[in-house]
C-alpha cells in the first residue's frame, strides 16, 4: 500500500487539506495518507523545509511527500519532484528541498512540465495529488517532467563563520509548539568549528556556556523536588534533529512562558557562538 504524507500551511479551518485528502482517494482508494502538519506558517520555507527533514525518514522508503507551502506556479516558482534517500517529494522549486538536499544527494531531480493538461488554480490538489498518484502507481518522474540538476536553495540555510573561526553566527529557522527556538546549527558543524574550544552561546541578552544532551540534564535531581524550581529555566541542546535548539525546561506559554516569548527571539533572529581563548 503506498503512502503519502501531505506537509502545507493550510491550518485546519479551511477546506483546502480535506480537499486534496479527497482528491487523493479519488484517484486511489487504498492509499495511505498522512497528515505531518497543517500548521506551519504561512509562506514559510524555512519552517516547511525543517519539519520534513526531521519527520520523512521516520516513514517507510517509497513513500511520497507532498509539500504544499508557496506553491503557485509563476515563472520564478517551478514545480519539481525529487527521488532522495529512496523517497518521492511533490513541491515548489522555492528551496524548501535545499536543507535535505544540502546533506543528501538527490537520485533524481525533475521539473514537472503537465500543467498543459491541467486547468489549475489550486495545484496542491490539482498538479501535486496527480504526480503523488502517477507515483503510487509505479510511474517514473521521467514522464511528469524533464531532468534538472539544481534546485533553489534557502537564504542563510548555512551558518557563517569568520574568518579566524572564533564565531558563529547561525539564524532561528522554526519555533517549536513548546516556544522552543530552533537555528540552523547542526551538531556536526558546531563540533567541526569547535575543536573542543570552550564557548558561549548569545541570544540577544542571554548567554549560555553549556549545551546539555537532554532537557533534564538542568535539573539537580539530588535536590529535593518541592525545592527546585527549575520550570521555565533557559537551557541550550542539541534537539533530536541535532539542530542547536535553545528552550526552557518544561516551558507553558500560558505559565512560564516559552524562549521565543521571554527571548523575544523570532524567525531569521541571530544567535551566535563565540569560542573563548584558553
Amino acid at each position: 500500500m503506498a503512502i503519502i504524507t501531505l506537509t502545507t500551511d493550510f491550518g485546519e479551518k479551511d477546506h483546502f487539506a480535506g480537499a486534496t485528502k479527497g482528491a487523493i482517494y479519488s484517484e486511489l482508494p487504498d492509499v495511505k495518507i498522512v497528515d505531518i502538519s497543517h500548521s506551519v506558517s504561512p509562506f514559510s520555507i524555512p519552517e516547511a523545509a525543517y519539519i520534513i527533514q526531521n519527520a520523512y525518514n521516520s516513514f517507510p522508503k517509497g513513500t511520497i511527500h507532498i509539500i504544499g507551502i508557496d506553491s503557485e506556479i509563476n515563472p520564478e516558482n517551478k514545480h519539481i519532484a525529487i527521488k532522495l534517500d529512496d523517497h518521492f517529494f511533490i513541491c515548489a522549486n522555492n528551496g524548501i528541498m535545499s536543507m535535505i538536499c544540502s546533506e543528501i544527494a538527490p537520485e533524481k531531480i525533475v521539473e514537472i512540465n503537465i500543467h498543459d493538461k491541467i486547468q489549475t488554480s489550486f495545484p496542491v490538489l490539482d498538479v501535486f495529488v496527480k504526480v503523488a498518484c502517477h507515483i503510487a502507481r509505479g510511474g517514473t518522474l521521467d514522464i511528469i517532467g524533464k531532468a534538472i540538476t539544481n534546485i533553489k536553495p534557502i537564504k542563510n540555510i548555512v551558518p557563517y563563520v569568520n574568518e579566524d573561526k572564533s564565531q558563529i553566527i547561525g539564524s532561528v529557522i522554526y519555533i517549536d509548539n513548546y516556544g522552543n527556538v530552533v537555528t540552523n546549527i547542526k551538531r556536526g558543524f558546531f563540533e567541526t568549528i569547535q575543536k573542543g574550544r570552550p564557548f558561549e552561546v548569545s541570544a540577544r541578552n542571554y548567554k549560555f556556556k553549556t549545551i546539555f544532551s537532554k532537557y533534564s540534564d538542568i535539573v539537580n535531581f539530588e535536590i529535593p523536588e518541592e525545592k527546585r524550581h527549575d520550570e521555565g529555566r533557559g537551557l541550550v541542546v542539541f534537539n533530536s534533529g541535532d539542530f542547536l535548539e535553545i528552550a526552557l525546561y518544561k516551558s507553558n506559554t500560558t505559565t512560564v512562558g516559552s524562549a521565543s516569548s521571554l527571548m523575544g527571539l523570532g524567525i531569521m533572529d541571530a544567535v551566535s557562538i563565540n569560542f573563548i581563548k584558553e
